[in-house]
């Protein structure tokens, strides 16, 4: 079995990566995905098909691959989900079709990689999107992945009541957060169109999957890349239980910021001490593979609803967010916060997403400084690899987080959520006014933002960390790129769905041209 490209993974990126490069029919293009394929809207799950169940992420779920993380000393273990079919994450994600600030991408270019400025992102931006609320020189229309955002007469009460309290407490308005200079309280744009999740799979392999050149195998599980005299040839993968060797021209890994590394340290590239720890044949020693790891750590905080309070389980559960600078803070947006309107147990502690208890904010650090890693459990590719956050090693997370939490809670005790809350269940007030009680319970209480990222960072060939260079690929490895969220140099300040996307329409360009 021969082929142009192998893109292993059919995620975010992989799916994008696998429709743009098909569209030449020159080249023969082939897409696995180890988890199952739903090629007909009918046959599709609805944990899948429909965003707003709240179904698709828990620990159970056959299409979620669950990983386990360490968050901090004091945390319980961290539930990490992530996609398993075609689509990948964008298969079970909350949908939040959020861009990061200009800053973000420009300070990318600044680095050295120039051709990943927001001005060259913006064009990708914009091919990938269907924006049905705005144009103009910043949206989208027509694109493969359609979006929209709640009117504010549709908002459910508690969204109502924190953008209401934010406007109180001075903090501007924002119709449009993916407007460059955007900043503020306002509706986020979901990729769920009439309650239908917009998957790649959907946006942008369903368009495709009648052309010859381009197959998709599911249940498909690569093993490693084969790498011949400095040069990738293809991959070994599983399927139905037996082993097959796929030949081809290039080789694209493209399974996300946890697996991406994992897989290239399985094919003997990555830090080298650790590679023989697991007796694997270091063929390229780069330091930087699975280190970096930049994610956007969380403080679920939750409030008792009176007694009247109606919960909505067939809506939007979140539909306003806020995005702020965190006083004393260089960057812009550091800070995001997400409101629903039902909170539930933490599914990595048990609890059933589908039973509310209260209201919920999810306090967020939209631009963290603390890196984590992730190293091999060991070689067999089927065994989840170690992931250690290592939330709050810089101690400035800490304090805006800290004083982020504070803020939140303070925004609640004004008029407009007197209707609807009780108290605060955790934390509660005892603990906001004791520093010391605070900072434990944030370290013993975080959780995920679910934006893994940097595990494979885009550099300049100077940069000792560096794993691709700006084209995506391999260094010292021929025919060999990643591309997906592992190789963002940092962490954007947003969700990080639609900037993959993105990412993999500009290196379809790059690759192309």
């Amino acid at each position: 079995m021969n082929y142009n490209t192998v893109i292993v993974g059919a995620g975010a990126a992989g799916a994008v990566l696998a429709a743009r490069l098909s569209e030449d029919p020159t080249r023969n293009v082939l897409l696995l995905e180890p988890g199952p394929d739903y090629p007909d809207f009918e046959t599709l799950p609805d944990e899948l098909k429909y965003g707003l169940s709240g179904a698709a992420n828990v620990a159970d779920n056959p299409h979620d691959w669950a990983y386990r993380a360490k968050g901090t000393d004091d945390s319980e273990p961290i539930l990490v989900p992530r996609g398993r079919a075609v689509g990948g994450s964008t298969a079970i994600n909350a949908q939040i079709f959020l861009r990061g600030v200009p800053e973000d991408y420009d300070s990318w270019a600044e680095s050295g990689l120039d051709e990943w400025s927001y001005k060259n992102l913006l064009s990708a931006f914009r091919r990938s999107e269907n924006d049905l609320d705005y144009g103009g020189d910043f949206h989208g229309k027509g694109g493969p992945i359609s979006c929209e955002r709640a009117r504010s007469e549709d908002w459910l009460p508690t969204q109502t009541a924190f953008y209401e309290a934010c406007r109180a407490a001075g903090i501007p308005d924002c119709p449009d957060h993916n407007l460059p200079d955007s900043s503020g309280v306002g509706p986020l744009p979901f990729n769920n169109i009439d309650g239908v999740r917009i998957s790649t799979s959907l946006g942008y392999l369903a368009g495709g999957r009648h052309r010859l050149n381009l197959t998709i195998r599911a249940d498909s599980l690569v093993h490693r890349v084969i790498i011949e005299n400095g040069r990738a040839v293809g991959v070994i993968a599983e399927s139905g239980g037996e082993m097959f060797e796929v030949r081809s021209n290039e080789v694209i890994v493209s399974a996300g910021a946890v697996v991406s590394p994992q897989l290239l340290m399985l094919s003997g590239i990555g830090p080298a001490e650790h590679l023989r720890e697991h007796g694997i044949e270091v063929i390229v020693d780069l330091p930087g593979v699975g280190q970096n790891l930049q994610d956007h750590p969380m403080a679920p905080m939750v409030w008792n609803t009176k007694p009247d309070y109606k919960f909505h389980l067939d809506r939007k559960r979140m539909q306003v967010g806020l995005r702020y600078t965190a006083e004393g803070s260089d960057n812009r947006n550091d800070m995001i916060v997400y409101v629903s309107s039902i909170a539930t147990e933490r599914t990595d502690r048990g609890g059933d997403r589908n039973t509310p208890i209260g209201i919920l904010m999810n306090l967020t650090l939209n631009m963290a400084f603390s890196k984590g890693e992730i190293r091999l459990a060991s070689t067999d590719i089927a065994d989840h690899p170690i992931i250690d956050f290592n939330y709050f090693d810089d101690p400035w997370d800490l304090t805006r987080m800290r004083e982020g939490v504070r803020k939140m809670a303070k925004l609640v005790e004004g008029p407009e959520f007197r209707e609807i809350v009780v108290d605060g269940e955790y934390p509660s007030g005892d603990i906001l006014d004791d520093v010391e009680a605070l900072e434990d319970w944030i370290r013993r209480d975080v959780t995920t933002g679910h934006h893994i990222s940097c595990t494979n960072k885009m550099g300049v060939d100077s940069d000792p960390m560096a794993v691709v260079d700006q084209h995506g690929s391999v260094r010292g490895v021929e025919g060999l790129r990643v591309v997906d969220a592992s190789i963002m140099p940092t962490c954007v300040r947003a969700n990080i769905n639609a900037t993959v996307i993105a990412m993999a329409e500009r290196m379809a360009e790059l690759i192309i041209a």
